[in-house]
């Protein structure tokens, strides 16, 4: 749907050629590299063709979808998706592979997206653990959540991650073009990726992984590129995408000077645009995004505030939530949320320093964490039964865990390499068990979150793998809804050492030397893809078990 909300003040939704030229950014995007062959995002190509969808388009004459999200106005894909279709066969095919008693519920999975809680919130924690001893995997993963978690492959963290492939020459193409994170789709068919270009790129995941024909995997190229007109601050998916509605399919991405952009994951346009005004009316740019779990609403944060658009009334009209009234509450700028998975609660982190936990209905802070990051909060997590908040900083080498039914209290912390103030992403599994990092010497840590002492005094916990997965520093890291598959971005600003320019005894050959003794720095601008499950096909490997027992 490429609408924005250029024209009306009251919320409607115009063309995008409506849009406002100052605040609207250029659609222009770095040269494409010969071997892809799309059309550029938001341009024609010189036949004067349409830009190339992320998909085959649905018919020729078919107008783009509306922007209404809630309630989804969903029109199935009739003809021309092939590619589509085959994909979603062979995830059927992969998931189905994966154990003997599996029913209908991977294609429930598949259809629906894989649910993130089973919405127990208002249990006693106790009944939480007892459900999920009752229904443990007996491969020792202790992970089950949902009926569609307990049935995927598990995550198998006894070995490094094998590296499949990925995504290196297309960030060759600019100077220093390193990442700034990556994002699995909700329904894990691509991957969404940030980078100092200011392009969003977005890269199918590739079939051959389902076949396990990993030794025909070529380099990926993205099928869309979505350019912003300046740096990007944030980025989401919309909670509720699934390729096999193209209606669901939009992430949100803020930019320095520009509005809250709403862009269209099957084709690449902006479809909608939501814009921020401050108390002088000028425009101004969210520091943080994030969409509700039903995603009938857009959080973004500011400056000791945050607002909230709805999705289906793009414009300027938002709800101003303050987080400091009469000088008390949380100051600083908002540069991170996150949602509460079972409970109606959501988490701000900010540049002071600090967390709080905001109720969902009017923005009414419940509880202020105490200060104990040494640098401004870059990134917050919930656990997936709601009762844990992990925080990380910049700067600051510690992930907090803390106990949200006893606000203020830290369970254990988490160590990493954290030297600058660059955004460094962590990420939890379904289960809630493995919570793995990267950190600025390029190595990630695997640590085991449900080993934490039950006494509940705080230490530090050791993780129980680690492996370097890129040379320079690993930004990103993201892992697949359903399939034990890790996604890593890497990269990160580079400054030369300082020359040896002053002195009077020294020559310019000599202050030379001294620069070349530096170590060389390298970079490692690159997506990739990690497989850290079983190293073969499921059923396979059951029936050389079966047969290795019945030979012994």
């Amino acid at each position: 749907m490429s609408d924005s909300a250029g024209g009306s003040e009251s919320g409607g939704v115009g063309g995008v050629g409506d849009s406002e030229a100052e605040s609207e950014p250029p659609q222009q995007v770095p040269p494409v590299p010969p071997e892809s062959g799309r059309a550029e995002v938001g341009g024609t190509s010189e036949e004067g063709a349409p830009p190339s969808p992320k998909r085959f388009r649905m018919s020729e004459e078919k107008e783009v979808l509306d922007v209404t999200v809630e309630p989804l106005k969903v029109q199935k894909p009739t003809a021309d998706l092939s590619e589509q279709n085959s994909t979603s066969s062979a995830q059927r095919e992969f998931l189905l592979s994966g154990e003997e008693n599996r029913g209908e519920e991977q294609v429930t999975l598949l259809d629906q997206g894989v649910e993130k809680c089973h919405q127990n919130g208002a249990q006693d924690h106790d009944a939480n653990e007892e459900d999920l001893r009752a229904d443990e995997e007996p491969n020792g993963n202790g992970s089950a959540d949902s009926p569609g978690v307990s049935q995927h492959l598990a995550l198998d963290f006894t070995q490094n991650p094998q590296m499949l492939t990925g995504s290196w020459a297309e960030y060759s193409n600019f100077p220093e073009n390193y990442l700034k994170g990556c994002k699995w789709a909700p329904d894990g068919s691509c991957v969404l990726t940030n980078s100092a270009d200011n392009v969003l790129r977005v890269y199918n995941l590739p079939p051959e992984i389902y076949s396990y024909n990993w030794d025909l995997l070529p380099e990926m190229s993205p099928v869309l590129r979505m350019a912003e007109g300046d740096t990007v601050y944030d980025y989401c998916w919309y909670p509720k995408m699934n390729s096999l509605d193209p209606d669901t399919c939009f992430l949100a991405s803020s930019s320095r000077d520009n509005p809250v952009h709403v862009w269209d994951a099957f084709y690449g346009e902006v479809r909608a645009s939501f814009r921020p005004y401050n108390h002088l009316d000028e425009l101004t740019a969210a520091h943080s995004l994030c969409f509700s779990p039903d995603g009938t609403q857009l959080y973004c944060g500011f400056d000791k505030t945050v607002r909230v658009f709805y999705t289906d009334r793009p414009g300027r009209d938002c709800e101003e939530r303050p987080t400091v009234v009469k000088k008390q509450g949380q100051s600083g700028i908002i540069s991170c949320l996150a949602f509460s998975p079972c409970q109606s609660v959501y988490a701000c982190g900010s540049y002071s320093r600090c967390a709080g936990l905001y109720s969902c209905q009017d923005g009414t802070l419940l509880a202020l964490l105490p200060t104990r990051h040494h640098g401004g909060l870059t990134h917050l997590l919930f656990s997936p039964d709601g009762n844990y908040l992990y925080t990380g900083g910049r700067k600051d080498p510690d992930i907090l865990c803390w106990d949200l039914r006893d606000p203020g209290k830290v369970v254990f912390s988490l160590k990493r390499n954290v030297a600058t103030n660059q955004r460094i992403y962590f990420d939890l599994d379904q289960s809630g068990r493995h919570l793995l990092s990267g950190d600025t010497e390029g190595v990630v840590s695997v640590w085991d979150a449900q080993a934490a002492p039950p006494d509940g005094n705080e230490e530090l916990l050791q993780p129980q793998l680690t492996f370097k997965a890129h040379w320079d520093c690993t930004n990103g890291i993201s892992i697949h809804p359903f399939m034990p598959l890790l996604a890593t971005s890497s990269g990160q600003r580079q400054f030369p050492w300082p020359g040896d320019s002053e002195g009077d005894s020294a020559s310019d050959t000599e202050g030379a030397e001294a620069v070349m003794s530096q170590p060389e720095v390298q970079h490692d601008n690159a997506l990739s893809l990690w497989w850290a499950g079983p190293l073969g096909p499921p059923a396979e490997e059951s029936q050389n078990q079966s047969s290795a027992v019945l030979e012994a």
